[in-house]
Order: structure tokens, then C-alpha cells, then sequence
């Protein structure tokens, strides 16, 4: 492992100079940037060998002279690896151009540093080998993201999902400790290898506490509630990573758990799956009812983790039916998901950037026409929404058509399984339709049509460094559609890594997959080339004009007359107002010359919405009451400290 620990030295070499050289801002984001690449670089190529060629590779240091810290790499975290390196290489270069702050070079530098230790700490996450090597990773990730979280710490709005974020990472951690106490308390062993001893109770209770734990990190429905304040907060390099990336750390959580467990019983696989088609569905639909372009995309990551959740439910109920192809499409198409999710998300988030850092605006409502001088971005972010929505031939596509088909596998098997299978293909119908129709209103609102505000108007897209990393991202959504047999490789490799009875993961039905769906898209392509070749054909030679858009007889066309986000969406809304309540705001129009009005509309997040009754509002009373306890005494509080070591005393 010694190239992985190198490259994790150089990542944290280039944050610690960032700070250092902070004076000189450009010298230190050159040399920062370039250490950071770098050593993201060298991990990345370090993690594809080690998929390609799967064997284990593991070490060990003494901490503190008492513990030892632990790290191991399989074909998983291998695969984890990956996707960690490669966008965080991504977004390290996209971030040269728009951490442009001359005024702000001590932000900038600390920004960096905290970077550079989360990339650091979510690699070390997903390589942990023990529960003291992997709880003091977790821990480092969740603060490093907090101050990356907090970046404009003066805005309200900021402090608050910095706030948020912190008390739903260290909920969800003492979660992760509950599970992890219970295993220690059946091995006395802070390894992960004696998971499998426990008895079925305390197997299901472990794997519980962990899926709570780790489903607030990935922002799993109701545990989500954090998301959508925290990524539009943090810059966009780092909405990027947390949301493509740093999520993903609660995936790996649960399906290493999963596999150290090796207790195949329908009840993972169903609970999994339904939390999956919970947060898909709702992640989605609160994404659709948003107007701040970056909110939605955190949103959106709700959505999208659902979608992985119920590749993987699949998975686990495959396993449990003895049904392989099922089990392994199922997890192949979830661990696709995850490597896809990372890169069109991280594009739309780095587009979102460029939109923000040119004109200003979160909202959509008081962007459009962006696509008129926005060429790159407004084409890679539509390459990015093509791809989120699940469409041929793009990346999102594949992972998805691998989830179908192993919930087709499972419609032939009888009771729940069956039940949870059809749940699971008409759950991923209903998500990709409400996605196509959300990013449709993204790019026909904020790209198309005219500017609606003078933020909007005249924008340029300087900035080669982040148009190269947005245009690598965009490339790679195409060619992951067209080509993704070596993806699918890897997918299956981390699928081995699982453990779960398989001598051997057959390639061959996969290898025909791959070449079927590279030949479709080549099909696809070719048709599309033909079409443009023949209008070009007839075309060459003749004048193009343009005109102003018809307006339906007015002689006095407006920006104003075009759709909103709000009342594009109000249909679709309407049907899950239940669980999406609507607050409208808009004085009643009366006479027949009314006064200018307003109008405004805010979708609910029920999850949120009832947060405060439900969790906030109880805690705080059992606190108040517990008040009593914090009584400025020092002889009493040397006094409780006395009981606890005491009371320890008789448990050891």
C-alpha cells in the first residue's frame, strides 16, 4: 500500500502549503492545485491497478502505543477509491479559476487545507480495517466537511447548514458507535473479521443502528434533512465532492457492513429497498419543486442515492432467494450507479458553479438564455442532465438498465420477493420521468429562452480550468454509455469483494450486455450523425435568419411572459402535495386594472417540516429537565466523575 500512503501525503503536503504560502495567492493555488491533482492522480491509477489485478493489501501502525490502526484494500474500497481520486482530481483543477479571491487569500487557504484532509480522510475511510481506524477517519471526514460547509461563515444562511450538518454527522455517528459497541461487546475485538459470530438478534441490530448511521451521512430519507442546506452553502468544487463523492461513504458503510455480517436474511434486502424507493421518489419530487439551482441538485442527490439503495435491496434480496444472476445484477447496477452518480453530478454541480460565479444567481427563475454565450457549460450541463434522467446513450443509463433487469430477475420468484421486485421497476419508472421532467425545466428555464435578469445578460464562461474539468466529466458520460464494458468490469470485481458464497461472478452474460448496449448507442449515434448530415445538405448555400419569438399577438413580447419554475412544475406537484405541501403567497387580484402583485410558492419537506415537533422539540424538554445536572459545582461534577469510573469498574 505504499503508493496509496504516498499519494495521501502529498494531498495533505499540498493543504498544509496552502496555508503556508497564503500570502501569495496564486503561487500557493498553483502549488496547492498541483499537489492536490497530483497525488489525487497517483491514488487513482494506485486503486484502478489494484481492481484490475484484485488481491488484498494491508497495513498496520501503532496508535497511541495501545491501538492499532488498520488499513486494508480489496476489490471495494478499490472501487471506492476510484471514484474518490478521480473527482476529487476533477475538482481540485476546476477549482484554480474559481477560487478566484485575491481579497480573500487566508479563506482560500483554509479552504484548501480542509480540502485536502477530507479528500485525505474519506480515502482513509473506505481502506479502514478496524472499527478505531475507521471511527477516527469518520470523524475527521465529517469535520473537514463541516469547515469546507461553513466557507462563508459570515452569511447566516451558511452557519445554519454548517449547524445542521454537524448535528445530523454526529447523530448518525453515535449510531455507527451503538453498532460498533455491540459488536465488541460479542467479540471483545475492535476487528471487523468476528462480525460474523454474532448472533442473529444482535446481527440485525447492528446492521439497523449501521444503515441509520450511514444513511444520514448519504442523505437517505428522513435522514437527509441536512443535505439540501449544506452542499448549495459549501463552493461548488465542494458541492462536487461532498455530493458525488462524500455521500457515498454511507453506501460503502452499509454494504461493508453488509458483507462483514454475512447474515443473508430478506429483511436487509427489503429495508434497503423500500428506503431506496422512499428517497427516490420524494428526493425527486422535492428537487422538482425547487427554484435555487444548487438546492435542487442536492436534492436531486437524494434521488439518486435512492436509486443505489434499490440496486443494492435488489441485491440483498437476490441473495437471500439463492437467486446469483439477481443478487449480482442488483449490486452491480447499485455500485454502477455510485461511479456514474459521482460524475454527472459533479459535472451539474461544477455547471451550477460557472452559472454562479458568472452571474451571481442561485435562482433559475432569474436566469435564462445563459446557452446563448455559455456555449461549454450549457452544453455540459445538459450532457449532465441527459444523463441524470437515465437516457441512452449516456452514463446514467447504464446502472439504471442493470437495476431493471435484476428486478425483472426477481419478478419470477414468489411472496414479498416478488412484491419488493415490482416495487422496485415501477419506483425507477416514476424517478426517471419526474427526473426528465425536472432537469427539462432547468434547461429550458435557466439556458433557453431570453435573460430574465440583467444578471443574466452579457455573461461570459472565463475559465479554462473549469471549463476542462467540466468538459473531462461530460466526455466521460458519453463514453461510459457508449463503451462501459470495462465498468462493468470493475463493478463486478467490487461485487466479488462482497463475499457472498460465489466461487466466481460469470462475466459472459454481462460482456453480451456491455456489447449490446455499446452497439444501440453506436446505432443511435450514427442515426443522429445522418440527421445533421442531411439538414446541413439541404441548408448549405441558404441565408438563416432570426427574429424575435412570436408572442401570440401581443406587439409587445416580455421576459415576464415566459414559464417560471414554479408554474412548470405546478401539475406534477399538485399530485404529490401530500407529501410535498405547498405554501403559496400572493394577494388576491381584483378590478379590472389591478396593481402590480407577487407571487411566491415554497415546497415542504415533510421530513424537515415536522422535524421540529417530532425530534427537536422533545430532546430540548428532556434536556431543560436534565438542567438540574449543570449546576456550576466543582466538587460535584469531580463527584460524577468519581460514580462513572466506579460504575466502570464493575463492568470490566
Amino acid at each position: 500500500m505504499s503508493q496509496f500512503f504516498i499519494s495521501i501525503l502529498i494531498i495533505l503536503s499540498g493543504g498544509f502549503l496552502s496555508l503556508v504560502l497564503a500570502r501569495q495567492v496564486k503561487l500557493m493555488k498553483i502549488i496547492t492545485v498541483f499537489l492536490l491533482s497530483t497525488g489525487c492522480f497517483l491514488g487513482l491509477m494506485d486503486a484502478v491497478i489494484k481492481i484490475m489485478q484484485p488481491s488484498s493489501a494491508g497495513a498496520s501502525f501503532k496508535y497511541l502505543n495501545v491501538f492499532s490502526l488498520t488499513f486494508q484494500i480489496d476489490g471495494l474500497s478499490a472501487f471506492f477509491l476510484v471514484v474518490i481520486f478521480a473527482v476529487s482530481l476533477l475538482s481540485a483543477i476546476y477549482s484554480f479559476h474559481y477560487m478566484d479571491h485575491e481579497g480573500k487569500a487566508m479563506r482560500t487557504a483554509v479552504n484548501y487545507f480542509f480540502f485536502s484532509i477530507l479528500i485525505a480522510s474519506m480515502a482513509l475511510v473506505v481502506t479502514a480495517a478496524n472499527m478505531i481506524t475507521f471511527m477516527l477517519s469518520w470523524e475527521i471526514m465529517s469535520l473537514s466537511s463541516f469547515f469546507l460547509v461553513i466557507y462563508k461563515h459570515n452569511s447566516a444562511e451558511s452557519r445554519r447548514a454548517g449547524y445542521l450538518y454537524f448535528v445530523f454527522s454526529h447523530v448518525g455517528a453515535m449510531f455507527i458507535f451503538a453498532a460498533f459497541g455491540i459488536v465488541y461487546g460479542y467479540t471483545g475485538s475492535f476487528g471487523f473479521e468476528n462480525m460474523n459470530a454474532l448472533s442473529e438478534t444482535a446481527k440485525i441490530l447492528v446492521f439497523i443502528f449501521s444503515f441509520i448511521g450511514f444513511g444520514s451521512k448519504a442523505g437517505v430519507f428522513p435522514f437527509h434533512v441536512w443535505l439540501p442546506h449544506a452542499h448549495p452553502a459549501a463552493p461548488s468544487h465542494i458541492s462536487a465532492v461532498m455530493s458525488g463523492v462524500m455521500i457515498k461513504t454511507g453506501i460503502y458503510g452499509i454494504v461493508r457492513i453488509y458483507s462483514l455480517l454475512d447474515f443473508h436474511t430478506p429483511l436487509f434486502g427489503n429495508i434497503v429497498l423500500v428506503a431506496g424507493v422512499v428517497s427516490g421518489i420524494l428526493g425527486i419530487v422535492y428537487a422538482l419543486g425547487q427554484q435555487d439551482l444548487k438546492r435542487l441538485l442536492a436534492y436531486s442527490s437524494v434521488e439518486n442515492i435512492g436509486i443505489i439503495l434499490i440496486g443494492l435491496g435488489i441485491g440483498m434480496i437476490g441473495v437471500s432467494s439463492q437467486n446469483p444472476l439477481m443478487a449480482v445484477l442488483g449490486f452491480t447496477g447499485g455500485f454502477l450507479h455510485v461511479l456514474n452518480h459521482s460524475i454527472f453530478k459533479s459535472l451539474l454541480f461544477m455547471g451550477a458553479g460557472m452559472v454562479l460565479h458568472k452571474t451571481g444567481k442561485r435562482s433559475i427563475d432569474a436566469l435564462g438564455g445563459l446557452l446563448k454565450n455559455m456555449k461549454i457549460t450549457g452544453t455540459a450541463f445538459i450532457i449532465g442532465s441527459l444523463a441524470i434522467s437515465g437516457l441512452p446513450p449516456f452514463n446514467g443509463f447504464v446502472g439504471e438498465f442493470f437495476i431493471y433487469i435484476g428486478g425483472f430477475k426477481g419478478v419470477a420468484l414468489d411472496k414479498s420477493a416478488f412484491v419488493m421486485s415490482i416495487l422496485a421497476i415501477v419506483s425507477l419508472a416514476v424517478i426517471g420521468g419526474l427526473a426528465l421532467a425536472c432537469f427539462t425545466k432547468v434547461i429550458g428555464i435557466a439556458f433557453q429562452g431570453e435573460p430574465r435578469t440583467k444578471a443574466a445578460v452579457n455573461v461570459d464562461e472565463k475559465g479554462p480550468a473549469m471549463l476542462i474539468s467540466m468538459s473531462i466529466l461530460a466526455g466521460a458520460c458519453i463514453f461510459i454509455g457508449i463503451f462501459p464494458r470495462i465498468f462493468i468490469y470493475m463493478s463486478i470485481k467490487a461485487v466479488s469483494a462482497l463475499n457472498l458464497g460465489y466461487a466466481r461472478v460469470p462475466l459472459e452474460p454481462f460482456e453480451q450486455m456491455a456489447g449490446n448496449i455499446t452497439l444501440a448507442a453506436t446505432i443511435f449515434l450514427i442515426t443522429v450523425l445522418v440527421v445533421f448530415a442531411i439538414r446541413w445538405f439541404f441548408y448549405r448555400g441558404k441565408t438563416i435568419t432570426s427574429s424575435g419569438t412570436w408572442g401570440c399577438g401581443f406587439t409587445q413580447p416580455t421576459v415576464k411572459m415566459q414559464y417560471t419554475g414554479s408554474s412548470y412544475a405546478s401539475f406534477l406537484l399538485d399530485f404529490f402535495r401530500p407529501a410535498a405541501p405547498l405554501d403559496e403567497d400572493h394577494p388576491k387580484v381584483t378590478g379590472r386594472f389591478p396593481l402590480n402583485t407577487y407571487y411566491k410558492s415554497c415546497v415542504n419537506d415533510i421530513a424537515e417540516l415536522n422535524m421540529k415537533g417530532v425530534i427537536v422539540n422533545p430532546v430540548l424538554f428532556l434536556f431543560d429537565k436534565l438542567r438540574w445536572i449543570q449546576h456550576g459545582d466543582i466538587h460535584l461534577y469531580i463527584g460524577y466523575i468519581l460514580l462513572a469510573i466506579i460504575l466502570l469498574l464493575f463492568f470490566i
